[in-house]
Protein backbone atom coordinates (compact mmCIF):
# COMPACT_ATOMS: atom_id res chain seq x y z
CA UNK A 1 0.00 0.00 0.00
CA UNK A 2 1.45 3.68 -0.76
CA UNK A 3 0.91 4.62 3.06
CA UNK A 4 3.03 3.02 6.24
CA UNK A 5 -0.21 1.99 7.95
CA UNK A 6 2.04 2.03 11.57
CA UNK A 7 3.62 5.37 10.43
CA UNK A 8 -0.12 6.50 10.41
CA UNK A 9 -1.01 5.10 13.60
CA UNK A 10 1.91 6.59 15.63
CA UNK A 11 0.95 10.20 14.22
CA UNK A 12 -2.74 8.97 15.58
CA UNK A 13 -4.06 10.00 12.20
CA UNK A 14 -7.00 7.65 11.94
CA UNK A 15 -8.75 9.59 9.54
CA UNK A 16 -5.91 8.70 6.92
CA UNK A 17 -5.36 4.83 8.03
CA UNK A 18 -9.25 4.73 7.23
CA UNK A 19 -9.00 5.70 4.03
CA UNK A 20 -5.41 3.93 3.39
CA UNK A 21 -7.54 0.32 4.12
CA UNK A 22 -10.16 1.44 2.45
CA UNK A 23 -7.96 2.06 -0.79
CA UNK A 24 -7.20 -1.68 -1.05
CA UNK A 25 -9.50 -3.88 -3.28
CA UNK A 26 -11.52 -6.11 -1.11
CA UNK A 27 -11.54 -7.88 2.18
CA UNK A 28 -8.61 -10.68 1.66
CA UNK A 29 -5.83 -7.55 0.87
CA UNK A 30 -7.40 -5.69 4.05
CA UNK A 31 -6.41 -8.81 6.19
CA UNK A 32 -3.34 -9.77 4.24
CA UNK A 33 -2.30 -6.28 5.30
CA UNK A 34 -3.55 -6.32 9.24
CA UNK A 35 -1.73 -9.57 9.70
CA UNK A 36 1.58 -7.89 8.50
CA UNK A 37 1.25 -5.21 11.70
CA UNK A 38 1.99 -5.24 14.88
CA UNK A 39 -0.70 -6.01 17.67
CA UNK A 40 -0.93 -2.25 18.13
CA UNK A 41 -1.30 -1.28 15.03
CA UNK A 42 -3.43 -3.48 14.19
CA UNK A 43 -6.05 -3.04 16.99
CA UNK A 44 -5.92 0.84 15.87
CA UNK A 45 -6.41 0.11 12.43
CA UNK A 46 -9.47 -2.56 12.45
CA UNK A 47 -11.26 -0.37 15.05
CA UNK A 48 -11.04 2.03 12.36
CA UNK A 49 -12.56 0.01 9.33
CA UNK A 50 -16.79 0.56 9.07
CA UNK A 51 -18.63 -2.15 11.15
CA UNK A 52 -20.06 -4.09 7.80
CA UNK A 53 -16.23 -4.58 6.86
CA UNK A 54 -14.76 -4.77 9.86
CA UNK A 55 -17.10 -7.89 10.46
CA UNK A 56 -15.97 -9.59 7.17
CA UNK A 57 -12.03 -8.74 7.76
CA UNK A 58 -12.53 -10.04 11.39
CA UNK A 59 -13.83 -13.30 9.83
CA UNK A 60 -11.00 -13.96 7.99
CA UNK A 61 -8.32 -13.14 10.03
CA UNK A 62 -5.80 -15.64 11.76
CA UNK A 63 -7.93 -17.29 14.83
CA UNK A 64 -4.88 -16.44 16.84
CA UNK A 65 -4.97 -12.57 15.48
CA UNK A 66 -8.63 -12.65 16.61
CA UNK A 67 -8.58 -13.48 20.07
CA UNK A 68 -5.95 -11.13 20.53
CA UNK A 69 -8.26 -8.93 19.21
CA UNK A 70 -11.39 -9.86 21.38
CA UNK A 71 -9.04 -8.77 24.17
CA UNK A 72 -7.82 -5.74 23.15
CA UNK A 73 -11.41 -4.52 21.60
CA UNK A 74 -13.57 -5.19 24.65
CA UNK A 75 -16.37 -2.97 24.07
CA UNK A 76 -16.74 -4.58 20.83
CA UNK A 77 -15.91 -8.18 21.34
CA UNK A 78 -19.56 -9.86 21.91
CA UNK A 79 -20.80 -8.45 18.55
CA UNK A 80 -17.77 -9.60 16.55
CA UNK A 81 -17.75 -13.12 18.81
CA UNK A 82 -21.70 -13.46 17.60
CA UNK A 83 -21.29 -12.44 14.34
CA UNK A 84 -19.00 -15.09 13.52
CA UNK A 85 -20.46 -18.78 12.13
CA UNK A 86 -20.63 -21.76 14.83
CA UNK A 87 -17.74 -23.06 13.29
CA UNK A 88 -14.99 -20.43 13.29
CA UNK A 89 -16.14 -19.09 16.87
CA UNK A 90 -15.12 -22.44 18.22
CA UNK A 91 -11.20 -21.91 16.72
CA UNK A 92 -11.36 -18.69 17.48
CA UNK A 93 -12.64 -19.42 21.48
CA UNK A 94 -10.09 -22.29 21.65
CA UNK A 95 -7.24 -19.84 21.42
CA UNK A 96 -8.50 -17.33 24.45
CA UNK A 97 -8.02 -17.98 28.07
CA UNK A 98 -10.41 -20.18 29.32
CA UNK A 99 -11.84 -17.49 31.51
CA UNK A 100 -12.32 -15.23 29.00
CA UNK A 101 -14.16 -18.27 26.92
CA UNK A 102 -16.62 -18.56 29.12
CA UNK A 103 -17.45 -15.02 29.50
CA UNK A 104 -17.82 -14.70 25.72
CA UNK A 105 -20.43 -17.68 25.48
CA UNK A 106 -21.93 -16.50 28.27
CA UNK A 107 -22.81 -13.46 26.24
CA UNK A 108 -24.38 -15.49 23.64
CA UNK A 109 -27.84 -15.92 23.12
CA UNK A 110 -29.18 -19.54 23.86
CA UNK A 111 -29.23 -20.57 20.71
CA UNK A 112 -26.13 -19.77 19.45
CA UNK A 113 -24.18 -20.99 22.68
CA UNK A 114 -26.21 -24.10 22.80
CA UNK A 115 -24.49 -24.84 18.92
CA UNK A 116 -21.21 -23.37 19.86
CA UNK A 117 -20.90 -25.90 23.24
CA UNK A 118 -22.04 -28.37 21.10
CA UNK A 119 -19.20 -28.35 18.55
CA UNK A 120 -16.52 -27.83 20.87
CA UNK A 121 -17.85 -30.93 23.03
CA UNK A 122 -15.69 -32.50 19.65
CA UNK A 123 -12.22 -33.20 19.49
CA UNK A 124 -10.19 -30.48 18.85
CA UNK A 125 -8.42 -31.89 15.38
CA UNK A 126 -11.79 -33.80 14.40
CA UNK A 127 -14.20 -32.41 11.62
CA UNK A 128 -16.66 -31.80 14.43
CA UNK A 129 -14.78 -28.98 15.56
CA UNK A 130 -14.90 -27.76 11.36
CA UNK A 131 -18.80 -27.94 10.24
CA UNK A 132 -21.00 -25.63 10.27
CA UNK A 133 -24.14 -26.96 12.42
CA UNK A 134 -26.61 -24.19 9.96
CA UNK A 135 -27.57 -26.58 7.96
CA UNK A 136 -31.12 -26.54 5.79
CA UNK A 137 -31.96 -30.46 5.63
CA UNK A 138 -34.80 -31.72 3.42
CA UNK A 139 -37.78 -34.54 5.47
CA UNK A 140 -38.03 -36.90 2.73
CA UNK A 141 -41.74 -36.77 2.36
CA UNK A 142 -41.27 -33.20 0.51
CA UNK A 143 -42.44 -32.31 -3.07
CA UNK A 144 -39.68 -30.85 -4.92
CA UNK A 145 -41.38 -27.56 -4.40
CA UNK A 146 -41.83 -27.79 -0.99
CA UNK A 147 -38.29 -28.05 -0.56
CA UNK A 148 -37.56 -25.30 -2.19
CA UNK A 149 -39.78 -23.27 -0.08
CA UNK A 150 -37.89 -25.04 2.99
CA UNK A 151 -35.11 -23.74 1.66
CA UNK A 152 -35.72 -20.02 1.05
CA UNK A 153 -37.52 -19.82 4.49
CA UNK A 154 -34.22 -21.33 6.28
CA UNK A 155 -31.76 -19.99 3.48
CA UNK A 156 -30.88 -16.46 5.71
CA UNK A 157 -29.53 -18.98 8.98
CA UNK A 158 -27.80 -21.41 6.46
CA UNK A 159 -23.86 -21.07 5.99
CA UNK A 160 -24.58 -23.05 2.27
CA UNK A 161 -27.40 -24.28 0.58
CA UNK A 162 -25.90 -25.87 -2.30
CA UNK A 163 -25.68 -29.52 -0.96
CA UNK A 164 -28.97 -30.72 0.84
CA UNK A 165 -29.30 -33.80 2.85
CA UNK A 166 -32.75 -35.51 3.04
CA UNK A 167 -33.21 -37.16 6.57
CA UNK A 168 -35.84 -39.94 7.39
CA UNK A 169 -37.94 -39.42 10.69
CA UNK A 170 -35.12 -39.58 13.20
CA UNK A 171 -32.51 -37.07 11.08
CA UNK A 172 -31.11 -40.36 9.72
CA UNK A 173 -29.81 -39.14 6.78
CA UNK A 174 -30.88 -41.03 3.75
CA UNK A 175 -29.78 -39.16 0.96
CA UNK A 176 -28.87 -36.06 -0.64
CA UNK A 177 -29.53 -33.13 -3.26
CA UNK A 178 -28.29 -30.51 -4.96
CA UNK A 179 -30.19 -26.83 -4.90
CA UNK A 180 -29.28 -27.00 -8.83
CA UNK A 181 -30.98 -30.42 -9.17
CA UNK A 182 -33.86 -29.00 -7.20
CA UNK A 183 -34.06 -25.92 -9.35
CA UNK A 184 -34.21 -27.99 -12.39
CA UNK A 185 -36.73 -30.90 -11.84
CA UNK A 186 -40.43 -30.62 -12.13
CA UNK A 187 -41.70 -29.01 -8.56
CA UNK A 188 -44.65 -31.61 -7.91
CA UNK A 189 -41.90 -34.46 -7.92
CA UNK A 190 -40.92 -36.30 -5.03
CA UNK A 191 -37.39 -35.03 -3.40
CA UNK A 192 -36.57 -38.91 -2.65
CA UNK A 193 -36.71 -39.50 -6.71
CA UNK A 194 -33.77 -36.79 -7.08
CA UNK A 195 -32.10 -37.54 -3.95
CA UNK A 196 -28.71 -39.40 -4.65
CA UNK A 197 -26.55 -41.71 -2.42
CA UNK A 198 -24.63 -39.26 0.01
CA UNK A 199 -20.72 -38.68 0.64
CA UNK A 200 -20.78 -37.84 4.21
CA UNK A 201 -17.99 -37.68 7.33
CA UNK A 202 -18.63 -38.80 10.86
CA UNK A 203 -18.00 -35.76 13.53
CA UNK A 204 -15.22 -37.49 15.10
CA UNK A 205 -13.10 -38.57 12.05
CA UNK A 206 -9.95 -36.27 11.44
CA UNK A 207 -10.52 -32.97 10.04
CA UNK A 208 -7.58 -33.82 7.42
CA UNK A 209 -8.87 -37.25 6.29
CA UNK A 210 -11.83 -35.48 5.74
CA UNK A 211 -10.65 -32.09 3.99
CA UNK A 212 -9.80 -35.22 1.64
CA UNK A 213 -12.68 -36.21 1.45
CA UNK A 214 -14.15 -32.81 -0.03
CA UNK A 215 -11.34 -32.27 -2.03
CA UNK A 216 -11.36 -36.11 -3.89
CA UNK A 217 -15.07 -35.95 -4.65
CA UNK A 218 -14.54 -32.66 -5.69
CA UNK A 219 -17.80 -31.54 -3.45
CA UNK A 220 -18.69 -28.19 -2.28
CA UNK A 221 -19.67 -30.18 0.98
CA UNK A 222 -19.98 -32.95 2.77
CA UNK A 223 -22.81 -33.98 5.70
CA UNK A 224 -21.45 -34.64 8.98
CA UNK A 225 -22.90 -37.42 10.99
CA UNK A 226 -23.09 -39.08 14.30
CA UNK A 227 -23.06 -42.66 15.17
CA UNK A 228 -26.53 -43.78 13.70
CA UNK A 229 -25.85 -41.34 10.81
CA UNK A 230 -28.04 -38.62 11.60
CA UNK A 231 -27.06 -35.43 10.12
CA UNK A 232 -25.22 -32.73 12.51
CA UNK A 233 -24.40 -30.55 9.90
CA UNK A 234 -22.24 -29.60 6.51
CA UNK A 235 -18.01 -29.68 6.46
CA UNK A 236 -18.02 -26.95 3.78
CA UNK A 237 -15.21 -26.94 0.98
CA UNK A 238 -13.87 -23.47 2.30
CA UNK A 239 -12.88 -24.87 5.67
CA UNK A 240 -11.78 -28.15 4.27
CA UNK A 241 -9.07 -26.40 2.24
CA UNK A 242 -8.23 -24.24 5.00
CA UNK A 243 -7.08 -27.40 6.71
CA UNK A 244 -5.00 -28.80 4.07
CA UNK A 245 -3.38 -25.83 3.80
CA UNK A 246 -2.89 -26.02 7.55
CA UNK A 247 -1.51 -29.21 7.65
CA UNK A 248 0.64 -28.74 4.63
CA UNK A 249 2.22 -25.94 6.78
CA UNK A 250 2.69 -28.07 9.45
CA UNK A 251 4.33 -30.85 7.64
CA UNK A 252 6.42 -28.34 5.75
CA UNK A 253 7.36 -27.28 9.18
CA UNK A 254 8.17 -30.33 10.51
CA UNK A 255 9.96 -31.86 7.84
CA UNK A 256 12.60 -28.80 8.16
CA UNK A 257 12.90 -29.65 11.58
CA UNK A 258 10.94 -27.19 13.62
CA UNK A 259 7.53 -26.90 15.26
CA UNK A 260 5.09 -24.99 13.21
CA UNK A 261 3.86 -21.53 13.11
CA UNK A 262 0.96 -20.75 15.72
CA UNK A 263 0.21 -16.97 14.24
CA UNK A 264 1.04 -15.66 10.69
CA UNK A 265 4.74 -15.15 10.03
CA UNK A 266 4.99 -11.33 10.48
CA UNK A 267 2.61 -11.48 14.03
CA UNK A 268 5.12 -13.77 15.30
CA UNK A 269 8.11 -12.31 17.45
CA UNK A 270 11.53 -12.99 17.53
CA UNK A 271 11.28 -15.29 20.89
CA UNK A 272 8.15 -17.54 19.04
CA UNK A 273 10.42 -17.82 15.97
CA UNK A 274 13.03 -19.24 18.41
CA UNK A 275 10.65 -21.33 20.57
CA UNK A 276 9.53 -22.91 17.48
CA UNK A 277 13.21 -23.95 16.35
CA UNK A 278 15.13 -24.40 19.69
CA UNK A 279 13.76 -27.84 20.52
CA UNK A 280 14.70 -29.58 17.19
CA UNK A 281 18.24 -28.01 16.90
CA UNK A 282 18.55 -29.28 20.69
CA UNK A 283 17.49 -32.88 19.51
CA UNK A 284 19.56 -32.57 16.71
CA UNK A 285 22.64 -31.53 18.59
CA UNK A 286 22.66 -34.49 20.98
CA UNK A 287 22.15 -36.57 17.62
CA UNK A 288 25.59 -34.65 16.36
CA UNK A 289 27.16 -36.04 19.60
CA UNK A 290 26.86 -39.38 18.12
CA UNK A 291 28.73 -38.93 15.39
CA UNK A 292 32.13 -37.13 17.32
CA UNK A 293 31.82 -40.66 18.84
CA UNK A 294 32.24 -42.23 15.54
CA UNK A 295 34.94 -40.37 14.42
CA UNK A 296 36.74 -40.72 17.81
CA UNK A 297 36.22 -44.30 17.19
CA UNK A 298 37.92 -44.22 13.60
CA UNK A 299 41.03 -41.85 14.92
CA UNK A 300 43.19 -44.35 13.84
CA UNK A 301 42.05 -44.85 10.39
CA UNK A 302 41.90 -41.26 9.95
CA UNK A 303 45.31 -40.76 11.02
CA UNK A 304 46.66 -43.05 8.68
CA UNK A 305 44.97 -41.71 5.75
CA UNK A 306 43.89 -38.15 6.04
CA UNK A 307 43.13 -37.78 3.16
CA UNK A 308 39.95 -39.69 4.27
CA UNK A 309 38.74 -36.48 6.28
CA UNK A 310 38.41 -34.91 3.25
CA UNK A 311 35.30 -36.18 2.12
CA UNK A 312 33.46 -36.78 5.49
CA UNK A 313 31.31 -33.35 5.34
CA UNK A 314 30.26 -34.54 1.61
CA UNK A 315 29.44 -38.33 1.86
CA UNK A 316 27.75 -37.43 5.10
CA UNK A 317 25.73 -34.29 3.14
CA UNK A 318 24.75 -36.37 0.89
CA UNK A 319 23.48 -39.08 2.42
CA UNK A 320 21.03 -36.67 4.47
CA UNK A 321 19.70 -34.76 1.36
CA UNK A 322 19.11 -38.34 0.10
CA UNK A 323 17.38 -39.82 2.84
CA UNK A 324 15.39 -36.17 3.17
CA UNK A 325 14.51 -36.54 -0.65
CA UNK A 326 12.99 -39.71 -0.33
CA UNK A 327 11.18 -38.87 3.03
CA UNK A 328 9.05 -35.46 1.60
CA UNK A 329 8.20 -37.57 -1.11
CA UNK A 330 7.49 -40.46 0.90
CA UNK A 331 5.13 -37.77 3.33
CA UNK A 332 4.14 -36.51 0.41
CA UNK A 333 2.76 -39.49 -1.13
CA UNK A 334 0.83 -40.52 2.12
CA UNK A 335 -0.38 -37.55 2.65
CA UNK A 336 -2.61 -37.86 -0.51
CA UNK A 337 -3.48 -41.36 -0.70
CA UNK A 338 -1.40 -42.84 -2.95
CA UNK A 339 0.48 -44.89 -0.09
CA UNK A 340 -0.58 -47.09 2.79
CA UNK A 341 1.16 -49.11 5.42
CA UNK A 342 0.04 -52.31 3.31
CA UNK A 343 2.61 -50.87 0.45
CA UNK A 344 5.30 -50.83 2.80
CA UNK A 345 7.36 -53.55 0.85
CA UNK A 346 6.61 -51.90 -2.47
CA UNK A 347 7.45 -48.41 -1.08
CA UNK A 348 10.86 -49.90 0.67
CA UNK A 349 11.61 -52.01 -2.86
CA UNK A 350 11.29 -49.20 -4.92
CA UNK A 351 13.45 -46.44 -2.79
CA UNK A 352 15.97 -48.89 -2.26
CA UNK A 353 16.42 -49.41 -6.32
CA UNK A 354 16.45 -45.89 -6.38
CA UNK A 355 18.88 -44.86 -3.81
CA UNK A 356 21.35 -47.98 -5.13
CA UNK A 357 21.13 -46.30 -8.69
CA UNK A 358 21.61 -42.80 -7.38
CA UNK A 359 24.82 -43.56 -5.04
CA UNK A 360 25.86 -45.39 -8.33
CA UNK A 361 25.58 -42.26 -10.26
CA UNK A 362 27.33 -39.71 -7.93
CA UNK A 363 29.63 -42.77 -7.00
CA UNK A 364 31.19 -42.09 -10.77
CA UNK A 365 31.02 -38.34 -10.96
CA UNK A 366 33.05 -39.04 -7.22
CA UNK A 367 35.13 -40.92 -8.59
CA UNK A 368 36.26 -39.09 -11.02
CA UNK A 369 36.68 -35.89 -9.40
CA UNK A 370 38.36 -37.18 -6.08
CA UNK A 371 41.20 -39.11 -8.57
CA UNK A 372 42.87 -36.45 -9.27
CA UNK A 373 43.18 -34.78 -5.99
CA UNK A 374 43.95 -38.13 -3.60
CA UNK A 375 44.17 -40.79 -5.74
CA UNK A 376 42.02 -43.99 -7.17
CA UNK A 377 42.59 -45.95 -3.86
CA UNK A 378 40.43 -43.18 -1.60
CA UNK A 379 38.47 -42.46 -4.52
CA UNK A 380 37.54 -46.16 -5.06
CA UNK A 381 36.45 -45.91 -1.22
CA UNK A 382 34.33 -42.69 -1.38
CA UNK A 383 32.86 -44.08 -4.83
CA UNK A 384 31.47 -47.48 -2.90
CA UNK A 385 30.78 -45.49 0.34
CA UNK A 386 28.06 -43.10 -1.49
CA UNK A 387 26.32 -46.02 -2.93
CA UNK A 388 25.88 -47.80 0.50
CA UNK A 389 25.28 -44.35 2.00
CA UNK A 390 22.80 -43.42 -0.42
CA UNK A 391 20.63 -46.77 -0.66
CA UNK A 392 20.92 -46.72 3.31
CA UNK A 393 19.85 -43.07 3.51
CA UNK A 394 16.91 -43.46 0.80
CA UNK A 395 15.68 -46.78 2.82
CA UNK A 396 15.53 -45.12 6.66
CA UNK A 397 13.69 -42.42 4.51
CA UNK A 398 11.26 -44.38 3.04
CA UNK A 399 10.63 -46.57 6.25
CA UNK A 400 10.40 -43.94 9.08
CA UNK A 401 7.25 -42.05 7.65
CA UNK A 402 5.31 -45.23 7.16
CA UNK A 403 6.37 -46.76 10.80
CA UNK A 404 5.61 -43.65 12.14
CA UNK A 405 2.15 -43.36 11.18
CA UNK A 406 1.50 -47.22 12.11
CA UNK A 407 2.77 -45.68 15.60
CA UNK A 408 0.33 -42.72 15.25
CA UNK A 409 3.21 -40.36 15.26
CA UNK A 410 3.24 -37.32 12.73
CA UNK A 411 5.83 -38.60 10.39
CA UNK A 412 7.00 -35.12 9.27
CA UNK A 413 7.94 -34.84 13.55
CA UNK A 414 10.04 -38.01 13.72
CA UNK A 415 11.63 -37.99 9.76
CA UNK A 416 14.13 -35.27 9.66
CA UNK A 417 15.49 -35.65 13.50
CA UNK A 418 15.77 -39.36 12.58
CA UNK A 419 17.01 -39.91 9.71
CA UNK A 420 19.82 -37.17 9.83
CA UNK A 421 21.26 -39.31 13.07
CA UNK A 422 20.74 -42.33 10.80
CA UNK A 423 22.45 -40.93 8.20
CA UNK A 424 24.96 -39.51 9.65
CA UNK A 425 26.05 -41.73 12.23
CA UNK A 426 25.78 -45.30 9.80
CA UNK A 427 27.29 -43.65 6.88
CA UNK A 428 30.46 -42.96 8.51
CA UNK A 429 30.65 -46.39 9.98
CA UNK A 430 29.64 -47.76 6.69
CA UNK A 431 32.82 -45.39 5.30
CA UNK A 432 35.75 -46.23 7.29
CA UNK A 433 34.80 -49.98 7.47
CA UNK A 434 35.21 -49.77 3.73
CA UNK A 435 38.34 -47.39 3.97
CA UNK A 436 39.68 -50.53 6.28
CA UNK A 437 38.56 -53.34 3.99
CA UNK A 438 40.22 -51.17 0.48
CA UNK A 439 43.25 -49.57 1.56
CA UNK A 440 44.03 -52.50 4.23
CA UNK A 441 44.00 -50.35 7.82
Amino acid sequence: MDHDLSALVREGDLRAVQMALSALHDVPAVVDELERQDAVTRAVAFRSLPKDLAVEVFEDLDPSLQSELITQLREEAGELVLALDPDDRVGMLGELPAFVARRLLDGLDADERAKTTALLGYPPDSVGRRMTPNVVSLPAGLSVGAALDRVREQEPDAETIYVLPVIGPTRRMIGVVSLRRLLVTDPMAAVTDVMREPILVHATDGQEDAARVVRDHGAVAVPVVDGEDRVLGLFTVDDAMRVLEQEESEDLARTGGAEPLSRPYLATSVLGLVRSRIVWLLILVVAAMLTVNVLDYFEDTLVQVVALALFVPFLIGTGGNAGAQAATTVVRAMAVGDARFRDLGRVVGKEVLTGFLLGIGLGCVAFVAAAAFVGTSVATVVALALIVVCTLATTAGSLTPMLARRAGVDPAVVSAPFITTFVDASGLVVYFLIARAVLGL
